[in-house]
Parts: C-alpha cells; sequence; structure tokens
C-alpha cells in the first residue's frame, strides 16, 4: 500500500513538472529591441500598462517621489539622454525616471514598461552625472532586457516545478518537510537568474554609456559607493540576488574592453 501511494504521488509530480515545463518553453518571445528569443510571460503593451499602474504604490512604498522638482528634472535629463541616443529609444517601452524620497535606503530599480527609480539615499552618495547615467543605463537595461518579464515566466516554472516536487518528497506523518525543501531549491534557482539578470544589465549600461558619450568609468565608481556602503556586513554573493560590487566590476571592465573595440 505504501509503495502504491509514493508511485500515485511520483506519477502526480511528473505530470505536474511536464506541464510546468512545457508552459514555460511555450513563452517564448522574440525582444524587440535585441532580437534575443526569451521566455517571457507577457507582451511589451501589458508591461507597459502593468508599469504604469503599479508606479505609484512602489513610489509609495519609499515614502513618494523626493519634492524637489530640481533633482526630478535632472534623473529624467539623464535618463532620457540615454534612451532618445541609444537603441533603447526605439524600443516599446515608455521610459520615466523619477527620485523617491527615502533617505535611507540605497537603491534602484525598474519596474515593468520603463518606470525607473532611484532613492535619494542612492542619489546623494552619488558626485557626478555620470555616475547618475551608470545607475539609469543600469536599470534601463532590465527594461530594454524584459528582465521583470522573463523573471516572471521563470517565477511560474518554479512554482510548477516546487509543486511537483513537494507532491513527490511529502511525507504523510511530516506534510510541511517536502514542501520546505522544495521552496529552498525554488529559491536557489531564482539567485542565480537575479544574479545573470544583473551582469546583463551592467553590460548594457556599460554600452549605453560609451553611445552618449559618458565615461563608463563611473558605473567602476557606482560599484565602489555601493561596497563603501554595504560594508562588511554586506551578505555573501551567494545569498544575494546581486553580484557582489568587487565582481561587477570585473564583468564591467570586461564589458568596456568590449564595446571601445567595436
Amino acid at each position: 500500500m505504501q509503495r502504491t501511494r509514493i508511485g500515485g504521488r511520483l506519477l502526480i509530480g511528473i505530470i505536474m513538472a511536464v506541464v510546468a515545463l512545457f508552459g514555460y518553453f511555450s513563452k517564448t518571445q522574440v525582444n524587440p529591441v535585441t532580437g534575443k528569443k526569451q521566455q517571457v510571460s507577457l507582451t511589451p503593451e501589458e508591461e507597459v500598462a502593468i508599469g504604469l499602474q503599479s508606479a505609484p504604490q512602489m513610489a509609495a512604498e519609499y515614502g513618494g517621489l523626493y519634492r524637489d522638482e530640481k533633482v526630478q528634472f535632472l534623473a529624467k535629463k539623464v535618463g532620457q539622454g540615454i534612451v532618445q541616443n541609444t537603441e533603447a529609444k526605439n524600443s516599446p517601452y515608455q521610459f520615466d525616471f523619477h527620485v523617491l524620497a527615502d533617505p535611507e535606503t540605497i537603491n534602484a530599480f525598474a519596474i515593468p514598461g520603463g518606470q525607473v527609480f532611484i532613492t535619494m539615499g542612492l542619489l546623494k552618495r552619488l558626485k557626478t552625472e555620470d555616475q547618475l547615467a551608470g545607475v539609469l543605463g543600469h536599470e534601463i537595461g532590465h527594461v530594454v532586457g524584459r528582465h521583470s518579464a522573463q523573471q516572471m515566466a521563470k517565477q511560474e516554472l518554479v512554482g510548477g516545478l516546487a509543486g511537483a516536487a513537494s507532491t513527490v518528497m511529502s511525507d504523510p506523518n511530516s506534510p510541511s518537510s517536502g514542501a520546505y525543501i522544495a521552496q529552498y531549491v525554488a529559491n536557489l534557482m531564482n539567485l542565480k537568474y537575479g544574479r545573470d539578470d544583473e551582469l546583463e544589465a551592467d553590460d548594457f549600461g556599460v554600452k549605453y554609456m560609451i553611445q552618449t558619450g559618458r565615461d563608463p568609468e563611473a558605473m567602476i565608481q557606482v560599484m565602489e559607493i555601493l561596497a563603501q556602503a554595504g560594508g562588511s556586513e554586506r551578505p555573501a554573493e551567494f545569498q544575494s540576488t546581486h553580484p557582489n560590487p568587487e565582481n561587477r566590476i570585473v564583468k564591467i571592465k570586461e564589458a568596456m574592453a568590449k564595446y571601445r573595440n567595436q
């Protein structure tokens, strides 16, 4: 009887895994800017709609927008200067740039469709427009690379595979054990995807800096600022969705050499 129950769970788990994999690989689209084939859950139009709808809520999470029009104008000027002079201009996205009021959190991020944010906590640590351009170019790279839409599709896949693993490994005497292991595996997969996206966004950022006549060395300066801000309490790379700033510097230098020679 015990063997029959295990076999039944295994069959159900296999079916769930196959369905999850089929769903993931059927969501193939060609990136309209890079031409790369990607597994994504949304159309570009849906990304724009989601971004516009969620932008106010995202801003509210960081204390709203910073109430200084000159600061907001600076972010928009630098950001749009990158968009209008690179391949991002030909993308289907509606780029806009916002400074968030939070003075403590050191962060910048982009949500689907082109809404880009930087906190005052980070902006006040930057010393030049080129450093700001490096941060915003990196975030534009996330949008152009369709990383949010790609991550959503991956999360759906991981969720499906985690459910399948939970079904197979579940112990009737300890129902939570299988779910715990499955969730742990899922988290590790997501960490890897996050690091890859960050490195690709750095690559975009370097390319855009060079194309707009800005100094890509400023991106290295930003990494040094982030490393200093993190201090000795910064988590190990394997435990973070972002590569360590020191390791990102190596990749940034490689990208600088690549694009300067083109």
